[in-house]
């Protein structure tokens, strides 16, 4: 019996997935549930299990390819097929040619046969007669980011050619439309397929941020090689341009003296594991502090929507988790209602799923402030980029030992340097230092039990 393997839907807004990789080859037996493909979509990167036991008989979505979602990206030989003789042994001849045709005339697949290594965005472009066709009024298909950066820039969808799956207005059609960005810069996805090679005529490069020709021609000199951008690095890029485009970033710092904490962790860290089964970061301290900052100052805990300025009750916090191939923020939901305990166990449960590719879509969704810690790999601070839709970020530097005065004698504390870039529209420079000395403030006083 044949199973078909789809592309699944992995959010609510998700309508479209890049295969990235696949983990098995057509005559490789498979379990049920075994990861058969790792997939990246505008929220997440993931394994998708097989959906029965047997032969992976066809792959019929190459990687690099995006699809919609529901589309058949392979067909399992399942495992019972070969005890049930006749029906098996008449599809074990294997006609994948006469199969092939039907499934060619699929519109769905012919929409992104020619973009190996370019987002979902601009994914459409190939087809662009069938999607140019106007939406009507209401029945615009968009997600909530697009139909917000209309709202702030006046934008009104229906009059944009949709290029996203099924002529859903995508982040690069409302990007183009604010920025003035060229209507020609989607059919790149062909030259960029190119093998990366050195070239005398350099490939016109894809996506949001690309020079312009002149530019281009000054990168391309002497001996050098072309590697595509991955699709995640294609969207961090856009998420930090669009980022920069619509928030006025200003940044304050502050230093705290964390010996205090370094201290309590040295000491409680082996019981703290021994009883919890969880390991001692210095993270949740940092949690913490922030949650009892938003408190205080709410107004850093906010979103802006056009000329109103959302106020969100609950901290979610989204904490920075660097990948091997990139960077995804997954986040703490109802910060402020959970213990020392329960912040520590979140966030290295969700780092760890976020390294293993097994994180939810609304696990990255719905933050309300983030952090990002550059002090991890040795950094002194760093002025980090806004996550949309947060009004701020706070950057945490490398705790190191230094000579300050304290008492007008000279101590030797275990240190750290804070950064909170904000955006100004909402958050104003009184503001950002009062947080900044509330953070500073918890952590420097630490009372809250960690056991």
């Amino acid at each position: 019996m044949a199973v078909d393997v789809i592309m699944p839907q992995m959010g609510e807004s998700i309508f479209e997935g890049t295969i990235t990789k696949w983990l098995k080859k057509p005559g490789d037996k498979i379990e049920r549930d075994e990861p058969l493909f790792e997939i990246s979509t505008d929220k997440v990167d993931a394994e998708i299990p097989a959906p029965a036991a047997g032969v992976l008989k066809e792959i019929k979505v190459n990687e690099g390819q995006t699809v919609p979602i529901q589309t058949v990206v392979a067909v399992i030989d399942a495992a019972g097929a070969a005890v049930a003789a006749p029906p098996p042994q008449a599809e074990a001849p294997r006609p994948a040619p006469a199969p092939a045709p039907p499934k060619a005339q699929v519109s769905k697949p012919a929409v992104v046969a020619a973009a190996p290594a370019v987002p979902p965005a601009v994914v459409a472009p190939p087809p662009a007669p069938p999607l140019h066709a106007a939406p009507n009024g209401e029945k615009v298909r968009s997600s909530p980011l697009v139909r917000r950066l209309a709202r702030e820039h006046n934008i009104d969808i229906a009059r944009l050619s949709g290029t996203g799956a099924g002529g859903r207005v995508s982040k690069h059609d409302i990007l183009a439309a604010i920025g003035g960005a060229p209507a020609a810069r989607p059919a790149a996805p062909a030259p960029v397929a190119a093998p990366p090679r050195p070239s005398a005529a350099p490939p016109p490069p894809a996506g949001p941020g690309s020079p312009d020709a002149a530019l281009r021609d000054k990168m391309y000199f002497g001996q050098y090689d072309v590697q595509p951008m991955s699709i995640m690095r294609q969207r961090i890029a856009e998420h930090m341009v669009l980022s920069k485009h619509v928030s006025p970033h200003v940044y304050s710092l502050e230093e705290a003296d964390v010996t205090g904490i370094v201290r309590l962790r040295a000491s409680m860290k082996e019981k703290f594991e021994q009883e919890t089964g969880t390991k001692l970061t210095y993270m949740p301290f940092f949690l913490r502090a922030a949650v009892e900052a938003l408190r205080a100052f709410p107004t850093v805990n906010a979103s802006v929507d056009g000329t109103n300025i959302v106020l969100h009750k609950e901290c979610n916090i989204g904490v920075a988790v660097a990948l091997d191939w990139g960077l995804i923020v997954p986040v703490v939901k109802n910060a402020e209602e959970k213990n020392f305990l329960g912040l520590g166990r979140t966030m290295n449960d969700l780092a760890e799923r976020a390294r293993t590719k097994k994180l939810k879509p609304e696990e990255v969704t719905e933050s309300t402030f983030s952090i990002t810690n550059p002090g991890s790999y040795g950094g002194l601070f760093g002025l980090a980029v806004i996550n949309q839709p947060n009004v701020a970020i706070l950057g945490l530097g490398s705790i190191e030992k230094r000579p300050v005065v304290i008492n007008d004698a000279i101590a030797v504390r275990s240190m750290v340097y804070l950064s909170l870039s904000y955006d100004h529209r909402v958050v104003d420079g009184a503001v950002a230092h009062q947080f900044m000395s509330h953070v500073k403030r918890t952590l420097e006083n630490w009372t809250e039990p960690i056991l």
